[in-house]
């Protein structure tokens, strides 16, 4: 039975009021100020210290009442918000053109917030520490790995860390949770290819870099169906090629843009190698020569199997066993958490948010994306139960 569950209800309207103001108020990656500021009012409110990292993040401290037995959790939550435009029809609609929270940071930061009060509340109950992190730009470049840097895991030193995501796939009062890897890793690229230009009547006085990045952009396709072992999910995409200015000219140059995505370190390091190699190689072969950036970005997000165990346990006391589903596979789109997991151990997994009465249905990352509010309650109750049940345990 859970200790939390009829807690998480009784300040549903206040997490509300704050989901629908953070909703109202989007702010992308570093620019997040009033949201920052909205954290640490509630958070002063409360008695809850806290410190600033990153700029717009910020990372609060809650000790427990009991002896200290030394444990520090963390609990994160982003809380920026995309550049899209909000086409909802509803009373708490973004005011701010071409910004929305359209991926549910917005639920995700009143859940923590949430989750600070009660703990807070409850500190009589346990020993140890909570660190409470709110995490901005994790839709651009990874607020967590300026936190890391800046030692938002240290002093004290976190021994693990904790959280969730909104998925509109499932139904509020459900979870999906996975062991080991959750979510790929990334690395973008881009590849200029650069050839001589000439008239398009006249192609064998031009070294032609749209024909030679046609060969690279197909040849690249390779490395996932004959490379790759096919049990094992990866993605080469390429979204962009810009070159040329009239049909009847043959270019300079030619670039190319992509992201290759994948859940095993030994698969990601052969890609980036083969695509490199790939792109020399057919550039040298047709005469042109090309330019390759490869970024290492967000690393695969792995999770310890010993805290999806718990997670399961203290999920079951707040929604029964029955909703607490597996994710299948990993997610190909990454997240920046998994620079707190590369750290310590971790536990991620999926808040259900879809409701289809209510006509919360559409895509994450989409101008409609909504979240069903009744869930925010149940992330609140779970977090409040796996952290206490972490902190007591031996």
């Amino acid at each position: 039975m859970s200790r939390f569950k009829n807690e998480a209800e009784s300040i549903k309207d206040e997490i509300i009021a704050i989901r629908r103001t953070l909703h109202e108020n989007p702010e992308i990656g570093y620019e997040e100020f009033n949201t920052s500021r909205l954290i640490k009012e509630f958070l002063t409110k409360e008695g809850i210290v806290y410190e600033e990292y990153a700029k717009t993040g910020v990372c609060a401290l809650i000790k427990g009442k009991q002896a200290d037995n030394g444990k520090v959790i963390a609990v994160r939550a982003d809380i920026d918000a995309l550049p899209l435009e909000d086409k909802k029809k509803c009373s708490y609609a973004s005011k701010i053109k071409g910004r929305m929270h359209g991926c549910g940071h917005d639920g995700h930061t009143s859940i923590l917030l949430g989750v600070a009060k009660l703990i807070n509340r409850n500190r009589d109950i346990f020993g140890g520490t909570v660190k409470l992190i709110f995490e901005p730009a994790e839709e651009t470049t990874g607020g967590a790995k300026v936190m890391i840097e800046e030692g938002i895991l240290k002093n004290p030193d976190v021994d693990m860390v904790y959280g969730l995501h909104m998925e509109e796939t499932i139904d509020t009062g459900t979870i999906m949770v996975k062991r080991d890897t959750v979510n790929a890793a990334s690395n973008p690229f881009r590849i200029v290819v650069k050839g001589k230009g000439a008239h398009g009547a006249y192609p064998a006085a031009a070294v032609d870099p749209v024909v030679a990045s046609s060969q690279i952009i197909m040849a690249l396709q390779t490395i996932v169906s004959r490379e790759i072992n096919p049990s094992n999910l990866a993605v080469v995409t390429v979204g962009s090629i810009h070159g040329g200015t009239a049909s009847n000219i043959i270019p300079d140059e030619v670039e190319i843009g992509g992201i290759i995505r994948t859940i095993t370190k030994e698969d990601r390091e052969h890609s980036v190698k083969r695509v490199k190699e790939i792109a020399e190689g057919i550039a040298r072969t047709l005469r042109t020569e090309c330019q390759i950036e490869i970024e290492e970005s967000y690393p695969c997000l792995i999770n310890n199997a010993n805290l999806v165990e718990m997670l399961r346990e203290n999920a079951a006391k707040v929604i029964g066993i029955e909703n607490v589903l597996e994710q299948k596979n990993p997610k190909m789109g990454v997240e920046s958490f998994a620079y707190f997991a590369n750290e310590v151990p971790s536990v991620f997994y999926f808040l259900g948010c879809r409701n289809i009465e209510k006509g919360i249905i559409h895509p994450a990352h989409s101008s409609l994306f909504d979240i069903d509010e009744e869930s925010l309650p149940i992330g609140i109750a779970i977090g409040c139960e796996f952290i206490v049940d972490y902190l007591t345990s031996c």
